[in-house]
C-alpha cells in the first residue's frame, strides 16, 4: 500500500509561448499545471530528474509545495517524448485525502517461473496490465500483484480471482477482465516438400538417397508438369526407380 506522500517542490511560472516552453526543457525543466479541488489552475515547472524519481511510485499521492503552499495531488496526465522518453508535460489533480477518487494502477504478475503450465513449456500472456480502481488517495497502492504460480496449461484467470487490497474497489468487470492465460507452444509446421521427399522409397522399401533420390524427384516433377496429380507423380517416380534398381 502507499505510504507517506512524496514531497515535490515546484516553481511557479507564467504560462508562456512554445519558445519559452522549449527553453525550459533545454534547461532540464518540465512544465506542468495543477488544477481541481475548487481552486484556480496553477502553472509550474520542475526539475526533470526530481520529477522522475517522485513519479516512480505511480498512483501514489504527492505533496506538492509551490509558492509557500502545499497540497496533496495525484498525477492526472503526462506526455513523453516518443523517442527519448523524456517527460514533456505533466498535469496534477488536487485531491482531498478523505474523498475517494478513481485511479489506474499497474498489475504485476509474480511466480511465473513456478507455474506448472510454464514448466511444461506453455506460454504465459499477461492480458491486463492496468487496473481501474476507486480508493482514498492515501490508500492507492503503487501496484497490485497477482500470484500465477499455480496456473496450469490452458488456464485463464480473471479479475474475479484477485482480491482487492484493503480500502480498494475494482472498477473493471470481474468476470470479463482477463488477467493472464497460459497456452501450449505453437508447433512449427512441417514443409510438404520434406514430407514428400522422405516418402520416396526404392524397391527394397528403404528411403531413396543421393543420386537415386534426385532422379526420382526429377521424374516426379516432370510427371507433374505433364499434368499428373501429386500422388500419380510419386507413384510413377517410385515405379521408375524400382525398375532401374
Amino acid at each position: 500500500m502507499a505510504t507517506q506522500p512524496t514531497k515535490l517542490s515546484l516553481s511557479p511560472r507564467e504560462p508562456g509561448s512554445s519558445r519559452a516552453t522549449r527553453r525550459l526543457r533545454r534547461e532540464g525543466r518540465v512544465p506542468g499545471v495543477i488544477y481541481g479541488g475548487g481552486a484556480d489552475p496553477v502553472a509550474f515547472d520542475v526539475d526533470e530528474r526530481v520529477l522522475r524519481h517522485a513519479l516512480a511510485a505511480r498512483g501514489a499521492v504527492l505533496e506538492l509545495a509551490i509558492g509557500g503552499d502545499t497540497t496533496p495531488a495525484v498525477l492526472k496526465d503526462a506526455h513523453y517524448h516518443p523517442v527519448r522518453g523524456e517527460t514533456l508535460h505533466v498535469d496534477f489533480l488536487r485531491v482531498r485525502l478523505d474523498v475517494a477518487i478513481h485511479a489506474t494502477v499497474m498489475l504485476d504478475l509474480v511466480g511465473a517461473d513456478e507455474a506448472p503450465g510454464v514448466v511444461e513449456g506453455g506460454v504465459l500472456e499477461q492480458v491486463t496490465r492496468e487496473l481501474n480502481i476507486e480508493a482514498l488517495p492515501g490508500d492507492i497502492p503503487d501496484s497490485i500483484t497477482f500470484d500465477v504460480s499455480k496456473m496450469e496449461m490452458n488456464a485463464t484467470v480473471t479479475l474475479s480471482e484477485l482480491s482487492a487490497p484493503e480500502g480498494v474497489t475494482f472498477l473493471d468487470d470481474p468476470e470479463e477482465t482477463v488477467l493472464a492465460t497460459i497456452t501450449p507452444p505453437t508447433l512449427e509446421p512441417v514443409e510438404d516438400e520434406i514430407e514428400t521427399e522422405t516418402a520416396l522409397v526404392g524397391e527394397d522399401g528403404e528411403p531413396l538417397e543421393g543420386e537415386d533420390l534426385e532422379a526420382a524427384l526429377a521424374e516426379r516433377d516432370d510427371a507433374q508438369a505433364e499434368g499428373d496429380t501429386g500422388e500419380e507423380a510419386e507413384q510413377k517416380a517410385d515405379s521408375d526407380s524400382s525398375d532401374e534398381s
